[in-house]
């Protein structure tokens, strides 16, 4: 990686240069330096924004396996929480699902921003190259040997990296997305009728496993953070305003919800209120001249799976090493493979996410078909193992070798 100072801009060469400074594109990072390959990351946030930015986050055991074995942090398996487990509750009962037995995985309670955390200190501790806090970010010369990315830092001063290869991953409101030109590019999704309301509460946990609740005032889930501090949501409408509901009125909706099935919550003092819209969205392909997509600037999905990250950090496992190719051996098979392969998990973790969140919640003109409907489905779930099965496998995360 060489630096030059000219006129109007400070200049960088390096091997990759990465649009997003998220888990995602850190990781990406990470990868290829361990391989020798250097790299450039850029991101608008500062490091202490993106932390301060609340995210849940239940990692697959793939997720898991290789922030330990990559050499990112082994902090997840100390003060991440192992799920052996999910419940599913409905028509005024509980049902476990039981991934060790099913399934022989588990998913990990370990926030996003704790990912990004040790991501971010395990790129400092080995000397990466990561700007944060960048404004005014461009992409350029996309189609040609050499495209770069261009931004100013603190002080106003340009600067710009030129690469061998580019990669957005910047988010769902990917600036690199959008310099794709339209007819190149398809884009397939649907907005969703509903969103989640939710917030943090201080309180010990009111379950030992997330209970994702069905009733017929709509669905709600109980989730963990830490001993003390727990997450959870309802569903609510695309356009509701937090600002609208106080304490109160947000505990009787979630007991309304819970308590049918059987759970008495632990509650506790509010903290940070939010709406999460539902989204389902691909762009293919995820290749557009020297420039490459992953993470949610290529596609998101409805949280209800618990698929944005886990997907996010697979893409960049399948990128790591066709960029590593590409880079010591010309040899660009990888890449071009890369749009077909990556979405073929994808387009799983789409259905898989689909599924969950029209089988658990309540359509804005549902009827008492529908809800009698969506019960039959889930007492059908439950009492096959196959079924059980299938929804453990999705939710652990699908085999290594499908990366």
């Amino acid at each position: 990686m060489t630096t030059t100072t000219t006129s109007p801009a400070t200049r960088t060469t390096t091997a990759v240069g990465i649009v997003g400074g998220g888990p995602a594109g850190l990781m990406l990072s990470h990868l290829l330096a361990r391989a020798g390959v250097p790299s450039v990351v850029v991101d608008a946030r500062s490091r202490e924004e993106i932390y301060a930015t609340v995210r849940a986050g239940i990692l697959e055991h793939r997720t898991v396996r290789s922030l330990v074995e990559d050499g990112v942090s082994d902090r997840v398996l100390r003060e991440g929480y192992e799920h052996c487990g999910i419940e599913l509750a409905f028509a005024g009962a509980r049902h476990r699902i039981d991934f060790a037995d099913l399934v022989g995985a588990s998913a990990w309670l370990y926030p996003q921003t704790e990912v990004f955390k040790d991501l971010a200190d395990a790129r400092e501790r080995d000397g990466g190259d990561v700007r944060f806090g960048v404004s005014d970010t461009r992409v350029v010369d996309l189609e040609g040997p050499n495209p770069g990315i261009r931004y100013r830092d603190a002080a106003g001063d340009e600067h710009e990296i030129r690469c061998a290869h580019l990669v957005g991953a910047d988010g769902s409101r990917s600036t690199c997305r959008r310099q794709v030109p339209a007819d190149a590019a398809t884009q397939i999704g649907r907005e969703y009728p509903f969103a989640w309301f939710g917030f943090l509460c201080d309180a010990p946990p009111s379950a030992e496993e997330l209970v994702y609740s069905h009733s017929p005032h709509g669905f709600a889930l109980v989730s963990q953070r830490t001993e003390t501090v727990q997450r959870m949501y309802f569903q609510c409408d695309a356009d509701e305003d937090p600002a609208a509901w106080d304490a109160d009125r947000i505990w009787a909706e979630m007991d309304r919800r819970t308590r049918v099935n059987g759970l008495e919550l632990r509650t506790g003092t509010i903290r940070d209120p939010a709406v999460l819209r539902f989204r389902s969205f691909v762009h293919t392909p995820l290749r557009h001249g020297r420039m490459l997509l992953a993470g949610d600037a290529a596609h998101t999905v409805p949280p209800t799976g618990a698929k944005g990250l886990n997907l996010a950090l697979a893409d960049v496992r399948r990128l790591a090493p066709a960029l590593v190719r590409a880079v010591r051996d010309g040899d660009e098979t990888g890449l071009a493979e890369y749009t077909e392969r990556a979405l073929e998990r994808v387009w799983r973790a789409q259905h898989f996410s689909y599924w969950m969140t029209t089988m658990l919640h309540t359509g804005a003109d549902g009827s008492e078909f529908d809800r009698r409907r969506q019960e039959a489905e889930l007492r059908t779930l439950v009492a096959s193992r196959a079924g059980r099965q299938f929804l453990a496998e999705g939710y652990t995360g699908w085999p290594a070798d499908e990366d």
